[in-house]
């Protein structure tokens, strides 16, 4: 370690944020000597002056009261705080005890002693501007981040290189050794302040646990802690301004760290940086778009895809441009990477993450795409795309799995609420374009399969000679009802006859009554006689099937004859006959004329010139009267409305999702009916049936660190 030296004196006074990016582009052509203490006091007392000491007050606007300034850092001042870090440290640590060339877990384990046995005792969690050396120097103050950092930036004093900073999306750890195999914890993270410095972060330990990312962390060089430093920059100065100047600086310092390509691995900066370029983008760098998709594309390639927050990222910058297919669409992978991590206490920062996704940004926009859906009739609207609603389905199935095999439970009463909601604003028709899948459903099917196919063969042909006799019987049966039938048909329409000679004779109050009776009986008596019909020329299986098609086929290309439903005339008559002109009824057949009307408007087109309703032969057989055939076809079109609509709706391709979360599985047919059962739904999301208790595979499973993620913007 070189120390405070002329090349670095040369660069102060530091008067604009041109001169503090020359300073860092000095230093990061160094290699693995650029000085990270000096550095970081640099930012930290820049910081300081630009946020933690500028006045604002509440009852004013802030924008028009704070002047922009920059303040002007003094060599002197930097000197003296850097002295005063390598003094503590070399004097605290001896290192006549560690004279190897690597770093051991007693030497690494001693400096966080020295680190943290200087901080304060007073509580400070969650307070900001305090990552940096110069908070723990004028303060003695740091976060969990700013512990870690000055751990690996007191090794580099002591001159151990192989110390190097690992960050996950909300902790950080060191690795040393000769090929970074070792690890070692060497800060807090949660809500209290459990000592677990020096311990290995073992297998066990990281396996499905988001706070180490699955073993996928990031894993610095001294120029990507550099990068580190930058990214935990917190430009606020209060819950509703930020310093201009400092977030101009941060945005500078990571595009000239990213032009250098030391952001090449480093997911969480690029998206950083891509939320400074969109507040104020920078002519000729990459767009805000263009760096959230290539955080992406560097969690995918080097991290096995473990990283959730550069998809939700990307998702809060599409919903904060209205794009909200894309946005659920990016959430939907989000939930696709957590739900390989099992749930703790500890992961309460992507909680957050997912609370606000679910419970505040879908809501708002099914509220704002139902609005606009409900005052222009649009197919482009997102509630009628069934892509979306999978998507949806998605962020669900992906949160449950990620409860599933967790100690506490993630879903509560506000999610389900929240979900339903969501979901009743989507077009119902976007439920029967899914095509829904669970896991290992077609094994389970295979298995039944093999169990039906695996009976003895003995078993096998006494079965088949019980089908035949059964077979056998219920032919003769049918037969005799045959018989039986046709004698009822015949008893029918002379008891029809009958009473129609009687009506005449009756007095006037009667005559109406007997006439729509009679109608109901004849038409009645028709249709089993037709059923009678059909069953004396069945003498198999075989035969009944042919007639059937030969019927069916008959009725889809002709037009029922309503005089031989009536007994008398042809079973069909063609179209044109029927279309055109209106066709006699037999005399004594009907004595009402609305009735007669009614079958004309059934069994013609004449009335509007659309082609023929049509009705399948178990609907005719089924229908008690005209009217209830009438009333069946109008059923028909009211479920199938012709409207272009529905036939634009239709044209849509079916979407096929995989559910594997147990509670979307249970959900499986209510999520694509027609009607949603609500109840139902928050019932089965808030069963803590599927939350198991782990057993707890380390005593030091309780919090751990807390690298300062950016704050969210609304």
């Amino acid at each position: 370690m070189a120390g405070f030296r002329d090349r670095e004196k040369q660069h102060f006074p530091l008067t604009s944020i041109q001169a503090v990016v020359d300073l860092f582009s000095d230093q990061l052509e160094r290699g693995d000597e650029v000085d990270l203490a000096l550095l970081s006091i640099v930012l930290g007392c820049i910081e300081n002056t630009l946020t933690m000491n500028r006045s604002s007050h509440s009852n004013v606007d802030e924008s028009k009261t704070i002047t922009p300034i920059f303040p002007v850092v003094e060599a002197d001042t930097i000197e003296a705080l850097y002295a005063k870090f390598t003094a503590l440290i070399k004097g605290a640590v001896d290192l006549t005890k560690f004279e190897s060339e690597y770093a051991t877990r007693e030497l690494v384990k001693r400096v966080s002693d020295v680190v943290w046995g200087s901080l304060t005792r007073a509580y400070y969690k969650d307070k900001a501007h305090l990552q940096s050396l110069f908070s723990f120097l004028t303060g003695n103050k740091l976060d969990c981040f700013g512990v870690a950092f000055a751990v690996v930036a007191a090794c580099q004093v002591l001159g151990f290189k192989d110390v190097k900073l690992s960050l996950s999306e909300d902790h950080a750890w060191v690795v040393f050794g000769k090929d970074s195999s070792e690890t070692a914890e060497v800060t807090w993270h949660g809500k209290g302040n459990e000592d677990k410095r020096g311990q290995p972060i073992t297998e066990a330990v990281r396996d499905k646990a988001w706070l180490y990312l699955n073993g996928q962390p990031v894993v610095c060089t001294r120029q990507m802690e550099a990068a580190a430093m930058v990214s935990s920059i917190n430009p606020a100065i209060s819950a509703t301004i930020d310093s201009v100047e400092m977030g101009s600086l941060q945005q500078e310092l990571l595009c000239l760290l990213y032009q250098k390509g030391h952001l090449s691995r480093y997911p969480m900066a690029i998206g950083n940086l891509a939320d400074l370029e969109e507040i104020s983008s920078i002519p000729g760098h990459p767009t805000s778009n263009q760096l959230f998709e290539e955080a992406i594309r560097v969690a995918q390639t080097h991290y096995n895809n473990q990283h959730v927050y550069p998809y939700t990222y990307f998702g809060g910058y599409m919903y904060r441009h209205k794009q909200y297919a894309k946005a659920i669409h990016a959430w939907a992978e989000a939930a696709s990477v957590i739900k390989g991590y099992n749930y703790t206490r500890e992961d309460e920062e992507v909680y957050k993450e997912f609370l606000e996704i679910a419970n505040d940004f879908i809501p708002t926009i099914a509220k704002v795409c139902f609005k606009e859906e409900s005052s222009s009739s649009g197919e482009s609207s997102l509630l009628q795309n069934p892509a979306v609603y999978a998507d949806l389905l998605r962020i669900y199935d992906g949160i449950c799995e990620w409860e599933e095999g967790s100690s506490t439970p993630v879903l509560h009463t506000g999610w389900a609420q929240q979900f339903t909601f969501s979901l009743s604003k989507f077009d119902p028709r976007v439920r029967s374009l899914l095509d829904i899948h669970v896991e290992n459903e077609e094994e389970e099917d295979e298995d039944g399969e093999e169990k039906d196919s695996s009976k003895p063969n003995g078993k096998d042909k006494q079965e088949k000679e019980t089908d035949q006799a059964a077979s056998q019987k219920a032919l003769g049966v049918e037969k005799e009802k045959d018989t039986a039938a046709t004698q009822r048909t015949r008893r029918g329409r002379k008891r029809s006859q009958a009473a129609e000679t009687n009506t005449s004779d009756n007095g006037s109050e009667k005559t109406e009554t007997s006439e729509a009776k009679n109608e109901e009986a004849q038409i009645k008596s028709a249709m089993e006689e037709l059923v009678s019909k059909g069953g004396r020329e069945e003498e198999s299986d075989d035969v009944r099937n042919v007639s059937m098609a030969a019927l069916a086929q008959a009725c889809s290309s002709s037009i029922l004859n309503k005089d031989y439903l009536l007994g008398g005339g042809e079973p069909f008559t063609s179209a044109t006959s029927t279309s055109v002109t209106s066709t006699s009824v037999s005399a004594g057949s009907f004595h009402s004329k609305d009735a007669g009307d009614d079958v004309d408007e059934f069994l013609s087109t004449k009335s509007n010139g659309s082609p023929f309703i049509g009705l399948s032969l178990d609907s005719m057989l089924k229908a008690e009267s005209p009217a209830d055939m009438m009333l069946c076809g109008k059923r028909s079109d009211a479920v199938h409305p012709a409207s272009s609509d529905s036939d634009l709706f239709s044209m849509r391709e079916h979407v096929a999702i995989e559910l594997r979360s147990e509670k979307m599985k249970g959900l499986r047919k209510i999520l694509t009916s027609a009607k949603l059962n609500v109840n139902a739904i928050k019932l089965q999301l808030t069963a803590q049936s599927q939350v198991q208790q782990r057993k707890g595979k380390r005593g030091m499973e309780a919090d751990l660190g807390s690298v300062r993620k950016r704050t969210r913007r609304e």
